[in-house]
């Protein structure tokens, strides 16, 4: 293979301008190959939040009558209507959560996405104390928080840990 004098790189016949680059910088093709990986992390959280708002809403609503029969037709007509919401943002979501699992991470960056999408799945995890969780719980939680350590990017929920 012979070099190329102008960017002491390699040069092969056929070689895209694009594949020289990618030899020379193979930080920069990392970073565009976790670009979809971001992107598909950004539209997660924003459904996953407002997944959050409208659960939190419905967990909430309004106050409870004394009478039993017009609170059993409120939760029959009421669940059906606080369930459409939720079950149409859970179908926006599934597909984009299959990417992110699908994916190849290419930097420390795409290894967050990755951590924090376990980390939403895994959510009972983080439920109790790590001493209250079984062994193997346990190990995916400490791997998770460490990856999300390493990547430098915050578990999406509060750690339990904290509140002692």
């Amino acid at each position: 293979m012979a070099e190329n004098d102008e960017a002491g790189l390699p040069y092969r016949s056929g070689a895209s301008p694009a594949d020289h680059i990618a030899a020379a910088h193979p930080e920069m093709v990392a970073e565009q190959n976790d670009a979809a990986l971001l992107t598909l992390e950004k539209r997660f959280n924003a459904l996953a939040a407002e997944l959050a708002t409208i659960q939190r809403a419905n967990y909430e609503s309004g106050p409870r009558s004394f009478n039993r029969d017009v609170e059993h037709l409120r939760e029959e007509v009421g669940c059906e209507a606080l369930t459409r919401p939720v079950e149409a943002i859970l179908a926006h979501l599934y597909p984009i959560e299959q990417a992110i699992m699908q994916m190849p991470a290419c930097t420390i960056a795409g290894l967050g996405v990755k951590g924090r999408h376990a980390a939403y799945v895994m959510s009972q995890y983080w439920e109790a104390p790590i001493d209250r969780i079984d062994w193997d719980a346990r190990a995916v939680r400490l791997l998770i928080e460490a990856v999300c350590d390493v990547a430098r990017t915050p578990l999406p929920f509060r750690d339990i840990r904290d509140d002692e």
